[in-house]
């Protein structure tokens, strides 16, 4: 990892500090709003520039662990976080459509991280990156409308006009920047460079705005943490088992384990902030969750990783040795 992957938690927790306390300026509060759905869409655009399209294909060499993980990711968990807000945020739909948003888009960066800390096979994480990232794109506003529109008002249109502001927009500039880059030389080829290698500032940016627009109710409610911290856990727990048990049915090697049990917890809570932000605006509670849900996420992926780690070292050198 550069020094700048293995710092991002503390930065996010660093803008998170700095959001609330410029929130606490009036001026900021009122405007810090717009600047979180520009931030996010230019991020997302770098993040489309590090995506290997041209090897979708390599995914498929390895069917076995494609398509039990891209089944558990889209069939499984959209099921099974709308049950999780149904027993735990009956009383809070927002914060149920948040937890929604959160758990249907699989990670397309950070599981690469922890895939490569739990020495797991990170060729194929990276070759199934494509195929999360673009089924995310095309489900989530049906997932939104099948799980959430029961719960909150959903604009049809400004659903569709939020996707596709935030996420294609960026995607098919981010496929023309690719097309035109071996035509680029000198200057020109470094910006968009540079965008890639800014995404941890940008999604900083996003969050320190996200929290001095709504900081004063993160400070009046400290419940919210509570409320999602439970239903978080759970999902994490009951989808890291169902991963052990999977992989030994499966007779998974420990790579392939590490590499199925990643791309199934982590989740992608960039897209899913900046859709939240722009097809919710009146519903800052959305967002507000799933940016809880990443401040969860993080230690809880770290310690996987860890413990993916320890199972390598016992449970599958054991069965190598014999």
């Amino acid at each position: 990892m550069s020094l700048t992957e293995k710092l991002q938690p503390l930065f996010i927790i660093i803008a998170i500090s700095v959001g609330l306390a410029l929130g606490q300026i009036k001026w900021v509060a009122e405007n810090a709003l717009s600047f979180v759905v520009p931030s996010l869409t230019v991020m997302l655009y770098g993040v489309f520039l590090d995506i290997p399209f041209d090897r979708l294909g390599n995914a498929f060499q390895n069917y076995k662990v494609t398509g039990l993980s891209l089944g558990i990711n889209f069939l499984w968990t959209p099921v099974f976080a709308w049950g999780l807000g149904a027993i735990f945020l009956r009383d809070s739909p927002d914060l149920w459509v948040g937890l929604i948003m959160l758990m249907v888009t699989p990670c397309t960066d950070w599981y690469l991280i922890f895939t490569g800390i739990a020495k797991g096979n990170v060729a194929l994480a990276t070759a199934l990156l494509p195929w999360n990232l673009i089924l995310q794109v095309v489900l989530l506003p049906i997932y939104l409308v099948v799980f959430a529109g029961t719960l909150v008002d959903i604009n049809a249109t400004i659903l569709l006009e939020s996707v596709m502001l935030v996420l294609a927009v960026p995607m098919l500039l981010a496929l023309a920047t690719k097309w035109l880059l071996p035509r680029w030389v000198g200057f020109w080829l470094q910006i968009p460079l540079k965008i890639a290698s800014g995404q941890t500032l940008l999604l900083c940016l996003a969050i320190a705005a996200m929290f001095a627009s709504q900081g004063l109710i993160v400070i009046q409610r400290p419940d919210l943490l509570l409320k999602m911290l439970v239903p978080v856990l759970i999902f994490f727990s009951i989808n890291f088992l169902s991963s052990q048990i999977i992989a030994r049915l499966g007779n998974f090697s420990y790579e392939e384990f590490a590499c199925f049990s990643c791309t199934t917890l982590a989740r992608n809570s960039p897209i899913s902030l900046a859709i939240a932000t722009s097809a919710f605006p009146e519903r800052p509670l959305v967002a507000l969750a799933l940016v809880i849900g990443a401040l969860i996420e993080l230690p809880v992926m770290v310690l996987v990783s860890q413990f993916l780690l320890v199972l390598r070292s016992r449970r599958y050198s054991s069965r190598q040795g014999s």
